[in-house]
């Protein structure tokens, strides 16, 4: 086939040579120039029909759902990074919790140690003073009982001596008998006693 541009390159003489020829091959063929012209008006037309009410709206479509996909996937990608953010974030609150717990557990330890220490201290004291208030009333009951059998023991004597003598003493020598005898008991419960 001859290249209509290599004729056109070519003479003017030669070129209306290469056109007749076109003419002829295309008429051998049975193309009608009019018809072929108006062929390709129509395609064009179609064509053009085609792509602005057919293939634009499924491109925009196509274009609409790309990015939904990749909003999709970028919303995705932020809700992963936020689960981990949340995740990390539930960690650490789950571990300074457990901080917390534990120093709240060992200051309750504290309290409960120092507390007890407390008390028994004091159950020691209220004890130790016991103790010594029974020791006191111990040592003062034991002191009156002393006064009280010298007084018994003096009294004993007395009337004793009063028996021995068979006569009634009187007044100065009852005392005088009395102050022997309790001075007698005195250095000899001093004596049991040390």
């Amino acid at each position: 086939m001859i290249d209509p541009f290599i004729l056109l390159a070519t003479n003017p003489a030669e070129a209306a040579e290469g056109a007749n020829m076109v003419s002829e091959i295309a008429g051998k063929f049975g193309v009608d120039w009019r018809l072929l012209i108006a062929q390709i008006i129509n395609f064009c037309v179609v064509a053009y029909l085609l792509f602005r009410f057919a293939f634009k709206p499924i491109l925009k479509t196509i274009d609409e759902r790309q990015q939904k996909i990749a909003d999709g996937l970028q919303y995705t990608e932020e809700m992963e990074q936020k689960l981990k953010d949340a995740e990390k974030q539930h960690a650490e609150t789950i571990k300074k919790a457990q901080l917390e717990a534990k120093d709240i557990m060992d200051a309750a330890r504290e309290q409960a140690k120092n507390y007890t220490e407390h008390q028994t201290q004091e159950a020691h004291l209220k004890a130790e003073a016991l103790i010594k208030k029974a020791e006191d009333a111990m040592s003062l009951e034991k002191k009156q009982m002393l006064i009280d059998v010298r007084k018994e023991v003096a009294n004993l004597v007395v009337s004793t001596s009063s028996h021995v003598l068979s006569r009634e003493l009187s007044d100065n020598e009852r005392e005088r008998f009395l102050g022997a005898a309790a001075k007698e008991l005195s250095s000899a419960t001093e004596a049991s006693i040390s």
